[in-house]
């Protein structure tokens, strides 16, 4: 066999691996606790902040302004989070988390995959780390995806189309 074809053969199969972590990784929290990576991200990130206008959340995490109303919508029907009008600025909502959701996440340890990622990312050598992030760069050239937007989230699914969270 072709040294060159088992190289990119090698390398089309960790693609794939990482590409199926994440899915398992996503379908394992839809699961077994019935919410999304994304749902999660936002839930951590208003509890973090206590109350938090949309557009505030949606800049913090790197996601559209679309996207988080929707995912907000999801999790309000499901009594994890409740929008209020901001005392101070009654044209303003914000949003915060309700205890069914504190709980949810303090009970059940929500953990995103991404979390476990910057974890083992930031143990490693500052060179491994530039290497890795040139590596991974230079993929994202190779299959024509430098321009597509993207966030920092390791889900499945199209994070900018509201339909996918």
């Amino acid at each position: 066999m072709n040294i060159e074809f088992e190289g990119c053969n090698a390398a089309l199969l960790a693609l794939r691996k990482i590409m199926r972590a994440v899915d398992l990784h996503s379908r394992q929290l839809k699961n077994k606790f019935g919410i999304t990576g994304p749902q999660i991200l936002v839930l951590k990130e208003i509890a973090r902040l206590k109350s938090v206008a949309t557009s505030v959340l949606a800049r913090n995490i790197n996601l559209s302004h679309a996207t988080v109303t929707s995912i907000l919508d999801r999790l309000q029907s499901r009594k994890y989070i409740e929008r209020f009008k901001d005392p101070k600025d009654k044209r303003k909502t914000l949003v915060r988390c309700t205890a069914n959701s504190m709980n949810q996440i303090s009970i059940h340890g929500l953990h995103l995959l991404q979390e476990e990622f910057v974890q083992q990312f930031n143990k490693l050598e500052d060179w491994e780390k530039s290497q890795i992030t040139y590596v991974l760069q230079r993929v994202a050239h190779m299959m024509h995806a430098t321009n597509l937007p993207a966030s920092p989230i390791l889900a499945s699914g199209d994070l900018n189309n509201p339909d996918t969270d």
